[in-house]
């Protein structure tokens, strides 16, 4: 017996392993708890999921406001309310931790999209903390619906918390892109994370036309999304380098602060700081730059200011003395700072919960897309399941009104529920569910318009069915879906890019963006040399003056062009062949006023007696509809400017000349305005521009006006606005008359007179509209070189037959060559450059079919002067 007691206590002691020692590796023992604790940290604290973007405790956070009622239009709750049930609920680990996400979340300089809104002190970009959860209130944002959308309808798994009392969701259904949208960063053991945040514009667009093209290439998808975009704004550079992180997932870019070299109001230079690379801390921005200028490593600064708002705005002021180098104290502040510094990309991610991966920008977008697929399928099948119950029932109802009396009957005889239950099914082959509604129905029901209630929830609840299992039955109808929610969701939260990305790496920028978009002056004499100078190089002169020398040239030579424009504008040139070459501003080479420029052959491939005529200056393809060309013999010819928008560097054919015709005018219209054209004997013609049809890029064109022997057209001009027309004749005499005075006639008649045209006056060497004179100047250059400024209000204004006042008195055997409008505020920039044209036309209008749309750049004249 007590044998037997000894054995039975043996074999329990060795059950519960009482006593019983079992020899282990020490090393394998470290691998496998290292192992289980590394995995562990990884799956359960550090790395976001693919498909919703989150980390388990961001994912918990969100699920728990959600379930506390804190969506975007709840009133807002304390913090800790929101703490204390995320890790009494569902997050076993410390509440430092949990704040310290809401708080990130909450912040629009550290997440693109926030997905929480915060009430209180959240902190600052200064690196401030926030104040304590007892303090601060906060709920979801908006946006944070669309990650919790249809959460209740069987679209994910669910699983135990960690004390099994609760369920929680494995991943959130996620309409939204949000591993990329915000980015994520972790470190976990043995690897780290750090995903940079992107447009939600650019995402959006790449994933559709990821869905209609599955094998879509980096190259493709850059095509959309162009890079990173950062809460903070900046810029990023080289465009291999993010290729490079696309395709691998691995990389670096640099990322840059916005700064410019502004000048106060009391004359001093200043580096404005607008803007500081992701992550960076200003308040530790703004001490370097202190320390370096103490230290005498940054030489030339007289003031540093942080003049940033409450709201973040960004604004830190560098003031400069007078004899500092701005352009190289802002390079200095760029390499010794970290106003310029590099984002390293690692883009893991958890790929079917457990398994850490690196992902290609193709990847994450095809894993979100399944995600999504998966997710709208369930949602069907849910909501088939749920549509199929409930048209059982209406079924059963709809066939108990039909058979009501025999219902009625059935149910009184029965002496309890449960035997009514069972005698409505065996007599009427009711089902279980069919039957319990029955007898919950109530005696309104039996009233006819309760009955057509019933039926045509029936009605309506059987096209649904139908519509849902056809979507089941079709991936195309799926994924249609999935795109029109990403498209919705665009118009709902989408913006514009804060980040700007240039293609080429810091060291290796493009020219343009190393030039300021400043106004300048091109000027091209008649022997064909060209420059661009400051537009503030002439200075205003008074009436009836002598004028500055503006450049030295031959004396055979004349200044025939000269045209106010901004540095990154397009130039079209149209020469005497009729043909167009295009040049950006800033390649025409800078010069001095009395510099005689460079020939414009060695920029543009003229051929042999071919000259420049006409230039044009183009800030947007889009903003004017047509170009309007005129040629000395009378022709005039309408032609859509998107013909113009590539020109190759051999020149494209603007129009077909006949004989010794030339092309001598080019002016940007919309089609419905109205035209005039002068000639040399002083003849005007006005007619309406719809008289002349639009035509293809080679079309000779039509007549507009007729000429009288021995007389050439000097100017085309089209109007947009009432005003006055301003003629200036060869012996320097002008005037200005209202274009009231001019009647609007049938194209190419012989005109009425516009001019007294006598050889005290001279020939007319050009008329030019005048919308207004305020601020506006008149810029005269003769044959010989000199040129004056004058006040558009100090010319008088006089009828149509007369021969003008003195505008500059004239040298012996010199005449008028060219003359042009200039505004001290851009007015004439806006004028030759066809900003006055009606600006509110849509952009389909003047894009070429099947074109992709361009990005319109900046326009600095939109700046408050």
């Amino acid at each position: 017996m007590a044998k037997k007691k000894e054995n039975d206590q043996n074999k329990l002691d060795l059950k519960m392993n009482i006593g019983y020692v079992k020899e282990v590796s020490i090393v394998e023992e470290m691998e496998r708890s290292y192992l289980d604790y590394a995995m562990s940290v990884i799956v359960s604290r550090a790395l976001p999921d693919v498909r919703d973007g989150l980390k388990p405790v961001q994912r918990r956070i969100v699920f728990s406001m959600n379930e506390l009622g804190l969506r975007h239009s709840a009133a807002f709750r304390k913090c800790a309310t929101i703490v204390g049930r995320v890790i009494g609920s569902y997050h076993p680990h410390g509440d430092v931790a949990v704040y310290d996400t809401l708080v990130r979340m909450a912040q629009d300089w550290s997440l693109r999209y926030p997905v929480v809104w915060g009430q209180g002190n959240f902190g600052s970009m200064d690196g401030d903390g926030a104040a304590a959860y007892r303090y601060t209130e906060a709920k979801l944002q908006k946006l944070a619906d669309d990650l919790l959308v249809d959460i209740d309808k069987e679209t994910v798994d669910w699983r135990d918390n960690y004390d099994g009392r609760l369920k929680e969701p494995v991943v959130l259904p996620s309409r939204l892109p949000n591993l990329l949208l915000n980015g994520a960063a972790g470190i976990a053991v043995g690897m780290a994370t750090n995903v940079p945040p992107h447009n939600l514009n650019e995402l959006v667009d790449a994933i559709v036309y990821m869905v209609d093209n599955p094998e879509a290439t980096v190259d493709e998808l850059m095509e959309y999304v162009k890079g990173p975009d950062f809460p903070t704004g900046g810029a990023i550079y080289g465009h291999e380098d993010i290729k490079n992180i696309y395709s691998t997932g691995r990389g670096r870019v640099i990322n840059r602060g916005v700064a410019e070299i502004v000048e106060s109001k009391k004359g001093k230079r200043q580096i404005i700081i607008s803007e500081i690379p992701y992550t960076v801390n200003k308040a530790g921005l703004v001490e370097k730059i202190a320390n370096l200028v103490k230290e005498k490593k940054i030489v030339g600064v007289s003031d540093l200011r942080d003049e940033s708002d409450r709201k973040d705005k960004v604004r830190v002021v560098v003031d400069l003395k007078k004899d500092a180098y701005p352009n190289k104290i802002l390079n200095q502040l760029y390499k010794l700072t970290p106003l310029q510094n590099s984002f390293s990309v690692n883009m893991i991610a958890l790929v079917d919960d457990i398994h850490p991966k690196v992902l290609t920008l193709p990847a994450a977008l095809q894993y979100f897309i399944d995600h999504r697929e998966k997710v709208v399928v369930r949602r069907t099948k849910y909501e088939l399941k749920k549509a199929e119950e409930r048209a059982h029932i209406l079924e059963g109802l709809k066939k108990a009104l039909d058979k009501i009396d025999a219902v009625i009957q059935t149910i009184k005889k029965s002496k309890d529920r449960p035997d009514a239950h069972k005698n409505l099914k065996k007599k009427f082959k009711f089902s279980d569910p069919q039957t319990a509604a029955i007898l919950d129905m109530r005696l309104q029901t039996l009233a006819g318009l309760e009955r057509q209630k019933i039926e045509d929830e029936l009605k309506a609840l059987l096209e649904r069915i139908k519509e849902l299992k056809e979507i089941l039955g079709s991936n195309e109808k799926v994924m249609q879906i999935v795109k029109d929610e990403l498209l919705e969701l665009k118009d709902k939260y989408g913006d514009e890019r804060r980040t700007k990305v240039y293609k080429n790496p810091v060291g290796k920028l493009d020219s343009e963006e190393l030039i300021p978009n400043e106004q300048v002056i091109i000027s091209l004499t008649k022997g064909g040399y060209i420059k661009r100078l400051p537009s503030h190089t002439y200075k205003s002169q008074r009436r009836g003056g002598k004028g500055v020398v503006g450049m030295t040239m031959k004396e055979e030579d004349v200044i025939e062009h000269f045209v106010v424009t901004y540095n990154h504008d397009d130039v079209l040139f149209f020469t005497t062949k009729g043909r167009a070459f295009n040049l950006k501003v800033w390649e025409i080479p800078l010069a001095s006023r009395q510099a005689k420029g460079t020939a414009v052959v060695n920029l543009l491939q003229l051929g042999p007696d071919e000259h420049v005529s006409g230039i044009i200056t183009i800030a947007d393809y889009r903003r004017g509809k047509y170009l309007l060309m005129a040629t000395k013999r009378g022709k005039i010819k309408k032609t859509e400017l998107r013909f113009f928008k590539k020109v190759r560097k051999s020149g494209l054919i603007a129009i077909r000349l006949n004989g010794d015709d030339e092309l001598r005018w080019v002016r940007m219209s919309m089609g419905m305005n109205e035209v005039m054209m002068v000639t040399k004997k002083g003849q005007a013609i006005r007619f309406q521009e719809g008289d002349v049809r639009s035509m293809g890029r080679t079309a000779a064109g039509v007549r507009g006006i007729k000429l009288r022997s021995g007389d050439e057209v000097v100017s085309m001009n089209v109007l947009y606005h009432p005003g006055t027309i301003l003629v200036v004749t060869e012996k320097g005499y002008g005037k200005r008359t209202a274009l009231s005075e001019y009647k609007v006639q049938n194209r190419g008649g012989i005109g009425i007179k516009t001019a007294k045209v006598t050889a005290k006056n001279g020939g007319i060497v050009d008329a030019i509209i005048v919308n207004g004179s305020e601020d506006l100047d008149l810029i005269a250059i003769s044959a010989k070189g000199q040129v004056i400024r004058v006040s558009v209000d100090s010319i008088r204004t006089m009828g149509r037959d007369t021969q003008g006042v003195i505008v500059m008195r004239m040298k012996k055997d010199d005449k008028i060559a060219s003359l042009t409008l200039l505004a001290d505020l851009g007015k004439e920039v806006e004028r030759q450059r066809g900003d006055h044209v009606e600006k509110k036309v849509e952009d389909s209008q003047n894009e070429d079919p099947g074109e992709e749309k361009e990005e319109v750049p900046n326009n600095p004249k939109g700046k408050k002067k």
